[in-house]
């Protein structure tokens, strides 16, 4: 747990972190098991309050982002074209990178043009795992 919080730290260093309040245990628990369940059947991502903040691209990128159905892969060129940015395709990979909830939002879904993996910010074995995962659900699903 230190280590997340460290994290947070480096990130916003302006930010006053404090424990959660008591009050959020039960809310925050409910979160926490969708998101758990989300993980582990590939079913629907779930609804959680976020506080998202990035340019006007990245943001476009992000909601085209979300329609990329479970188990499936496309390139950053194939979502350049699908942010009508056809050009961006290196723009496209940096907002990938800058996504702060990949787990919600899901970048690993993106792929190099040759069907490398790319880069991912959490890692590529994470990314590989991640994607390994969702498609082991999608061929499990009825």
């Amino acid at each position: 747990l230190g280590f997340i919080v460290a994290e947070l730290r480096a990130e916003y260093p302006e930010a006053d972190l404090s424990p959660m309040p008591a009050a959020m245990g039960a809310r925050f628990e409910a979160w926490r098991a969708a998101l758990a369940d989300h993980l582990a059947s590939g079913g629907p991502t779930p609804a959680l309050p976020l506080d998202v903040r990035g340019t006007a691209f990245q943001i476009r990128v992000w909601r085209y982002l979300l329609d990329i159905p479970s188990g499936t892969v496309l390139s950053y060129a194939e979502v350049a074209r699908g942010v009508s940015a056809p050009e961006a395709v290196r723009a496209v990979a940096g907002a990938c990178a800058r996504n702060p909830v990949a787990l919600l939002i899901p970048c690993h879904r993106v792929i190099r043009g040759d069907g490398g993996l790319g880069g991912y910010r959490w890692g590529l074995a994470r990314k590989r795992a991640l994607l390994d995962a969702e498609r082991r659900a999608v061929r499990a699903a009825p």
